[in-house]
């Protein structure tokens, strides 16, 4: 049976600065693949990703139905994407219940980098419940054994923080971007540990400010 597709594989086909060249780059590994194969089928998922992202919202939604594999994280993956698409198009309602599913997949599976991506998708879909999803994403970063699904906290507490800080709760804002750049320096890139200390030093600044 086909392995899946590694994180850190699609780590280095993924550039979100360059949506373009990254889904050149899928397209290539994908012509490499047995089209049968788990990886084709999740490498598929990200090709529709890559469109998405690129607002072409009906190509990417023809491509993951033509995905009909059984296996467990390419339903996870299916569901993640179709969600993404549906939020990103203006239409977060529609997704709330698909990135549900995908969470409930991604756990029924025990991947805990796919169960956490769901909860942090859902964090931005559902607005009133944003608290309590990260809240469920970070419990299974704390969880989880996997260094790679650990660096999902950096753009947890990250995400976390700016809500909090457009809220005009600074103080919390401010823990919660120190959380992210412990984060960054425990399992992040240098750009996260970078972008975190941006962060932590516009929000001194904000509280060093007098009010108006």
């Amino acid at each position: 049976m086909s392995e899946h597709l590694s994180q850190a594989r699609l780590d280095e086909l993924w550039d979100f600065d360059d949506v373009a060249g990254s889904e050149s780059r899928l397209w290539k590994e994908l012509e490499s693949r047995d089209p049968d194969s788990i990886e084709a089928a999740e490498l598929r998922t990200q090709l529709a990703r890559a469109k998405g992202l690129q607002e072409r919202y009906a190509e990417a939604d023809e491509l993951l139905d033509g995905i009909t594999h059984g296996d467990g994280v390419v339903l996870t993956r299916v569901l993640l994407e179709r969600g993404r698409l549906r939020n990103s198009s203006g239409r977060p309602k529609a997704a709330i219940p698909l990135f549900e599913q995908a969470l409930a997949a991604a756990s029924a599976v025990g991947d805990d980098f796919l169960a956490i991506d769901a909860a942090h998708m859902l964090a931005i879909a559902d607005r009133a419940r944003s608290e309590h999803w990260t809240t469920r994403a970070l419990e299974t970063v704390d969880e989880t054994e996997d260094a790679r699904a650990k660096r999902w906290a950096v753009s947890l507490h990250n995400n976390l923080g700016w809500a909090l800080a457009e809220s005009g709760e600074l103080a919390g804002a401010l823990t919660e971007f120190e959380l992210a750049a412990e984060a960054a320096l425990d399992y992040g890139t240098p750009q996260q540990q970078v972008r975190a200390q941006e962060a932590i030093d516009e929000i001194r600044d904000r509280i060093s400010k007098p009010a108006d």
